[in-house]
C-alpha cells in the first residue's frame, strides 16, 4: 500500500508537470530513453579517457601473474605436539612479457626456490615457466613460456623522471583471493628518486638507486612493471615500506636501465658479470649520519682496479661518475649499474689533496678464479688475496670459499655458499685443492670437524661423512 501511494504521487507531480504543455498528449510525456540493451555499447566521453586510462591499456596485455609451488618444509620436533601442516607452500607474484617468445621479467624473490612455476596471460592462459637465470643482487629473474606471438611491454627510462608525475603500478595483488586474470591497476606519483635502502628482514638484494612512488603496490605486486603516462615501463616493483604487510603510499622500484642490463645478460649468458672496483669502504648501518665527507676506503685489492688507479687504504672517495658520495649505499648504488670494463671517475681526497682518479672495473675474482670440485656438487675457489678483498675473509689461513653448493649438501654438512673453509680436524688448509683432498681422504661413517669462517666469525662444525 505504502509503495503504491508513493507511485501515485510520483506519477501525480510528473503528470502535473506535463499539464502546463498544452495539448501534448499522455503518450508525448510519456517519452523516456529506454535503458541500454545489455550488451550494447556507448561512446565514452573523452573527458573519462585520461592518460591512466590509455597508458593501462597499453601495458595490461603483456602483464603476467605468475604462481609458485614451493619446497615442503623438513619436519620438525614441533611437528610432534602441533601436527605438521598439510598444505603445499605457495607463492604469488607478477611479471611481464619482455619479448613475443616468452621472455619474462620478475623478481628474483617471486620465484626463488621455486619447484613449480605457472604463467598466467592476461586471457587467463596458462603456461609452465622455468627460470632462465636469477640475480639475487639486483632482485631481477628471467622466465620463459613456450608461448609466441605474445604483446609486449615497451620500455622506457627512468633518468629522466620528474618528481610529482604520473606513476601506474601494474600487478596481481592478493592474486590467491581473485579469481581473474587481468592485471589490477593503481595510480599515483613519482614521490621520489634515487632512494636508497638499507636491506634488511627477507631483503637480500641490494636496493639502491630505486624509484619511489605512492601508487598502490600489495603483496603479489612484486615483479609487476611500473609504467609512465605514455604506457612506458620505467620500473619493476619490488618492495614496500610497511608495518601491516599493506601499501602505506611508500612503494620502490627497481629502475628498468638496470632491470633491462640484468636481463639482457641472463638472457644472453644466464649469468650476470658484476663489475668489480677492487676496494671496499666502510660500511655504517646509521644511514643519519650523512657526511658531506664522503666515504672511507677500508681495503684495496693487491694488483686490482682501485690499487691500478692509485688508491690507497684511507683514502676517502667524495664522488664517484658526478655523484657526490655520502653514504656507503651511494657507493652501492653507483657499483651496481656498472658493467665489466666501464670506468669509474672518482675524486678521492689523500691528505688534504683531492684528485680525480680513473678506476677501470674488472670481472670478480671469484669469477675468473680456478674453481675445484668436492662431494659432487660443492665449488671451491682458493683464497686468494684478490678474492679475500671481494669477500672480506678476515682469516690469515687463507682456505677455500664455497662459490657453489647443492641444497642435499648444504643440508648435510650445515654449511652455505660464501663460508670459507680452513681447516679439517686439526689440520690448516690454505687453498681450494687442499680443502678437495682432506675430505676426499675422509672415510665414510667417520666423524670429522670442520673449521669454516661465516660472515667473519670462526666457527667448528662436528660432522660425519655419510655412506
Amino acid at each position: 500500500m505504502v509503495i503504491r501511494r508513493i507511485a501515485a504521487v510520483l506519477l501525480g507531480i510528473v503528470l502535473s508537470g506535463c499539464r502546463g504543455q498544452g495539448n501534448a498528449s499522455a503518450q508525448q510525456v510519456a517519452v523516456v530513453p529506454p535503458p541500454p540493451r545489455i550488451g550494447a555499447t556507448r561512446a565514452v566521453d573523452a573527458q573519462r579517457r585520461t592518460a591512466i586510462v590509455d597508458a593501462s591499456a597499453k601495458v595490461a596485455p603483456a602483464v603476467v601473474s605468475i604462481h609458485t609451488i614451493l619446497p615442503t618444509p623438513r619436519p620438525s620436533q614441533f611437528d610432534f605436539f602441533f601436527g605438521q601442516s598439510q598444505e603445499t607452500p605457495q607463492g604469488f607474484g607478477t611479471g611481464f612479457i619482455l619479448r613475443s617468445d616468452g621472455i619474462i621479467v620478475t623478481n628474483n624473490h617471486v620465484v626463488e626456490n621455486a619447484q613449480q612455476i605457472t604463467v598466467t596471460l592476461a586471457d587467463g592462459t596458462d603456461a609452465d615457466g622455468r627460470v632462465l637465470g636469477a640475480d639475487p643482487v639486483t632482485d631481477i629473474a628471467v622466465l620463459k613460456i613456450n608461448k609466441t606471438g605474445l604483446p609486449v611491454v615497451t620500455l622506457g627510462r627512468s633518468s629522466d623522471l620528474m618528481i610529482g608525475e604520473w606513476a601506474i603500478a601494474l600487478g596481481n595483488p592478493y592474486a590467491y583471493l581473485l579469481g581473474n586474470s587481468e592485471p589490477t591497476v593503481t595510480a599515483g606519483v613519482i614521490s621520489a628518486t634515487h632512494r636508497n635502502i638499507m636491506s634488511g628482514g627477507n631483503m637480500q638484494g641490494v636496493y639502491v638507486g630505486m624509484i619511489q612512488t605512492d601508487a598502490a603496490i600489495n603483496p603479489g605486486n612484486s615483479g609487476g612493471p611500473l609504467v609512465n603516462a605514455l604506457g612506458e615501463v620505467i620500473g619493476v616493483n619490488s618492495s614496500i615500506f610497511s608495518n601491516t604487510g599493506e601499501s602505506v603510499g611508500l612503494g620502490f622500484a627497481i629502475p628498468i636501465e638496470r632491470a633491462a642490463r640484468v636481463a639482457n645478460e641472463i638472457i644472453a649468458t644466464s649469468t650476470v658479470r658484476r663489475a668489480w672496483p677492487g676496494l671496499e669502504i666502510v660500511t655504517s648501518g646509521n644511514l643519519s649520519d650523512h657526511r658531506t665527507g664522503g666515504v672511507q676506503v677500508r681495503t684495496v685489492a693487491p694488483g686490482g682496479p682501485a690499487e691500478r688507479a692509485g688508491i690507497k687504504p684511507g683514502d676517502v672517495l667524495v664522488a664517484a661518475n658526478e655523484h657526490p658520495l655520502r653514504t656507503y649505499l651511494d657507493w652501492e648504488a653507483v657499483k651496481l649499474d656498472l658493467k665489466v670494463g666501464d670506468v669509474i671517475t672518482v675524486s678521492a681526497k689523500s691528505g688534504a689533496t683531492v684528485s680525480a682518479r680513473r678506476i677501470v672495473t674488472g670481472d670478480l675474482p671469484t669469477v675468473t678464479a680456478a674453481r675445484v670440485q668436492v662431494l659432487r656438487g660443492m665449488d671451491l675457489v682458493t683464497v686468494t688475496p684478490a678474492v679475500r678483498a671481494e669477500r672480506n675473509v678476515t682469516n690469515q689461513f687463507g682456505g677455500a670459499l664455497i662459490v657453489k653448493i647443492q641444497p642435499d649438501i648444504a643440508t648435510q654438512f650445515g654449511i652455505q655458499k660464501g663460508d670459507v673453509i680452513y681447516g679439517i680436524n686439526q689440520q690448516p688448509l690454505k687453498t681450494a685443492d687442499e680443502v678437495a683432498k682432506a675430505l676426499g681422504a675422509v672415510r665414510a661413517g667417520q666423524m670429522f670437524i670442520l673449521r669454516i669462517e661465516r660472515n667473519g666469525r670462526d666457527a667448528s662444525v662436528q660432522l660425519r661423512m655419510d655412506q
